[in-house]
């Protein structure tokens, strides 16, 4: 129940500390994976104190609540839950803060969390009686009902916090006075938000020290680090937290973009400079020169492990003289999402790779070794520190287990894996402003017009549509004229890949992962289509001709859902489909795409509230009333008719299989 201000405290002088950030993942089976890897990684890594997400409005609450149970009680960790208090009303602050106090739980990070959209839509949302709309509100109010009881941080940017999807008004001199009034309420320790460039984490750090007010002079700064886990997420989160990716950082990517294994390793490379880098700088750090650092993990471990190793962060136990004996096969990343049983249980006949080690009484000779009779006992699972680690780093069979989730996961990942969920924080969003939207996607009139949308995104003619942000890239260009068939129907896609065999994995179109390897991918299309076409496009798909060579997944907005594996009775077997794969020397064969209906599910419910989202970009009042309500009640309506579908070809060697079956 320690405070982490006081643990920092307790460090000795010009010592290192580090911390890791973990959210809620979206699934049952994800959160039950997650529990192995923060004991893992709590054993392995020693961090000073975690800290658990919480979701936009409340959404995660009790996901939030239930892993900072088992953060702070079962594995004695010194836990932080994050507070977001916009869309959050005095009862629901109240209900997490007592909730986090009987858990045992001292330190809260208050955030203000996403704007409140519904202000901006001309929605009523105080009718919740919300009281909160800045993070100041929410350390104000904790101070006065709590006192000192909690430990508060707050967030800083140290590039500049910018609204929305506009950095226009980026500025940190604009943030200081916001940031002052945080401090000299009541906050304990700042945490930045994630950042690659140096230069200005080091001017940010030298404003606050040296600042006028005196506020940050001994405050603890922890700077917030980000693992580079993939290509395109990094790429993604940058642009979405407006941090700055230097050039030459860029460039070190870029080189490897299309090896996700290459990536993560230039990835630790540079993280692990920019710690060495804030490790030695000159600038005067809090309370005898501590240093820490804190690192969002997207709950995955490998990176992190690696990075905090390289840096000497990790904290040394005393006398420790552990080894690390691990199972005696190739190193290496693998994607195998099959679980395979664990170290076998050595024996008589144990090889030589697999020798049973056991304490020697102190009083023999240094080469003692087991009996027959003692190597004959089942050898318990090690679970030292050292070994600990290098399954956090995937080396050996153990490590594979430990990391089998360790290529790019989220949308079209396992929704086993521990890492699947809403790793962004912005919840169910367009990422932009209303005046955004409307300037982008205008005020649709009919079907067609939403039609016309989704045809200039694929002609490249808009950046964007609601549910993709970006245009289409190299690969998806490959099969833009059959989504533009689809496209012209009325079905309007929003995810899509082309069937892939066995090309080459340095192909600059299609390759990915190590050299010398094979890719392969099944077609795939996801859309939104009318009702009326949904029924007469499953009875073709579900045909005696068809059914053998397809699956898909299909919902509605009110949660209908039908699968290829449903039965007569409702019920369906939830079948797995890999659509990405490759094969690789000395490798086993890797899997970094798949689909199945719980991930499938999951995404659904958030596609649809896009809908909803959408429409209300059209609530807001003003001279362009009318014309706005007609959108809305369009879009509404369209919402409630359409179907989500996702279809998977198996046929990979056939190039056209998939868009001759959808479009003929």
């Amino acid at each position: 129940m320690e405070k982490i201000t006081t643990k920092i405290n307790a460090l000795p002088e010009g010592s290192n500390y580090f911390s890791l950030e973990f959210f809620p993942p979206k699934t049952t089976m994800g959160s039950s994976n997650l529990r192995a890897r923060l004991d893992r990684m709590s054993r392995a890594l020693r961090p000073l104190f975690v800290t658990v997400t919480w979701g936009a409005g409340g959404s995660t609450a009790t996901k939030s609540l239930e892993l900072a149970e088992l953060c702070q009680r079962e594995l004695g960790l010194t836990t932080c839950l994050h507070l977001t208090c916009t869309n959050m009303s005095k009862e629901l602050v109240d209900r997490a803060l007592e909730d986090a106090r009987s858990l045992g739980i001292r330190n809260i990070l208050a955030l203000r969390g996403d704007p409140p959209r519904g202000e901006e839509y001309g929605l009523d949302t105080n009718g919740g009686g919300v009281e909160f709309e800045w993070a100041i509100d929410l350390v104000q109010y904790i101070r006065k009902t709590y006192g000192d009881y909690f430990c508060i941080g707050v967030a800083a940017f140290p590039e500049g916090h910018a609204d929305e999807a506009d950095p226009a008004g980026q500025s940190l001199e604009h943030d200081l006075p916001y940031l002052v009034e945080k401090v000299q309420a009541g906050a304990d320790f700042i945490m930045t938000q994630l950042f690659f460039d140096v230069e200005a984490y080091d001017a940010f750090e030298k404003r606050l020290r040296t600042h006028e007010s005196g506020a940050f002079k001994t405050l603890p700064i922890i700077p917030g680090m980000m693992p580079i886990q993939s290509y395109q997420m990094i790429k993604r989160t940058t642009k979405l937290s407006h941090a700055k990716l230097p050039g030459d950082i860029v460039r070190r990517l870029d080189s490897v973009k299309g090896d996700d294994e290459m990536v993560k390793k230039v990835g630790v490379d540079i993280l692990s400079e920019i710690v060495e880098h804030i490790k030695e700088s000159s600038i005067a750090g809090p309370q005898g020169g501590r240093r820490g650092f804190h690192f969002y993990t997207l709950n995955l471990e490998k990176a992190v492990a690696f990075i905090l190793e390289r840096t000497n962060l990790i904290p040394p136990l005393p006398a420790e003289s552990e080894i690390a004996i691990l199972d005696p096969v190739p190193n290496g990343v693998v994607g195998s999402i099959h679980k395979r049983s664990g170290r076998r249980l050595s024996s008589v006949g144990s090889d030589p790779h697999d020798r049973i080690i056991i304490t020697a009484p102190k009083t023999e000779r240094p080469d003692f070794e087991a009996t027959a009779k003692e190597a004959g006992v089942p050898a318990e699972p090690i679970n030292s520190r050292a070994n600990t680690l290098a399954i956090s780093e995937g080396e050996g069979a153990l490590g594979r287990e430990a990391t089998w989730d360790d290529f790019p996961n989220g949308r079209w990942g396992d929704a086993r894996s521990p890492a699947y969920g809403e790793i962004d924080g912005y919840g169910v969003s367009l990422h932009m402003s209303v005046t955004q939207a409307i300037r982008l996607w205008g005020y649709p009139t009919s079907a067609s017009s939403i039609t016309e949308l989704f045809l200039k995104h694929i002609r490249g003619e808009i950046s964007g549509i609601p549910w993709s942000e970006e245009g289409l890239n190299e690969e998806t260009n490959t099969i833009k004229s059959q989504l533009m068939k689809l496209n012209q129907k009325g079905w309007w896609t929003v995810a899509s890949q082309p069937a892939v065999n066995g090309l080459r994995s340095d192909d600059q179109v299609f390759g990915w992962g190590p050299r010398n390897g094979f890719v392969f991918q099944k077609a795939f299309v996801e859309l939104f289509l009318p009702s009326s076409d949904w029924t007469a496009l499953k009875a073709k798909l579900m045909s005696e001709e068809h059914a053998s060579e397809v699956s898909f997944y299909a919902s509605n907005a009110k949660g209908d859902f039908i699968s290829s594996d449903t039965t007569p009775d409702g019920n369906g077997a939830g079948s797995t489909n890999a659509v990405t794969w490759g094969a690789f020397p000395g490798k086993e064969i890797i899997t970094p795409t798949i689909i199945e209906e719980v991930s499938f599910r999951a995404w659904a419910e958030e596609a649809f509230g896009i809908w909803r989202e959408w429409a209300n970009v059209y609530a807001a009042k003003g001279r362009e009333e009318e014309r706005g309500k007609a959108s809305k009640e369009l879009i509404e309506k369209i919402r409630d008719d359409v179907w989500l579908v996702n279809v998977i070809h198996h046929g990979y060697v056939e190039k056209e299989g998939l868009w001759e079956l959808l479009t003929s």
